[in-house]
C-alpha cells in the first residue's frame, strides 16, 4: 500500500502529485518549481554526506512515483512534471556528489 503523506520532492507528497488536486497547470508546476528553488538553495549548507543521502532519497521517490506509471486514474501529466523538476535536482545532487560543488538555482543550468 502506498503511504499518500510519503514526501517525494521536498514538503510535496505523493498524494500531490498523483491525486487529483492541485491542478497540473498551473498548481502543481508552480509548487514544483518552488519547492525545487528552496531545495537548491538549502544545498548550499549540505556537506557531502547529507547530499549522498538525498540524492539516495530522492532516487527512492522517484521509484515510488513512477512504480504505477500506467494507472489511468493517477495524473499522468503531473507524474510527468513530477519527473521533469525530480530529475533537475537529482543532477544537481549527482553533480554535487561527484566533487563537482557548487549550486546554481538558474534553471537554464539545469537542463
Amino acid at each position: 500500500m502506498l503511504d499518500l503523506h510519503k514526501r517525494v520532492l521536498g514538503d510535496i507528497t505523493l498524494k500531490e502529485i498523483i491525486g487529483a488536486q492541485p491542478p497540473a497547470i498551473p498548481d502543481t508546476r508552480d509548487m514544483l518549481a518552488s519547492e525545487l528553488d528552496v531545495l537548491l538553495e538549502e544545498l548550499k549548507h549540505k556537506n557531502d554526506k547529507d547530499v549522498s543521502r538525498l540524492l539516495q532519497e530522492q532516487k527512492e521517490a522517484e521509484g515510488i512515483v513512477n512504480s504505477r506509471p500506467g494507472a489511468m486514474a493517477l495524473a499522468q501529466d503531473k507524474i510527468r512534471l513530477f519527473n521533469e523538476y525530480s530529475n533537475k535536482y537529482t543532477d544537481v545532487l549527482s553533480f554535487m556528489h561527484a566533487g563537482q560543488g557548487g549550486v546554481s538555482n538558474n534553471d537554464d543550468d539545469l537542463s
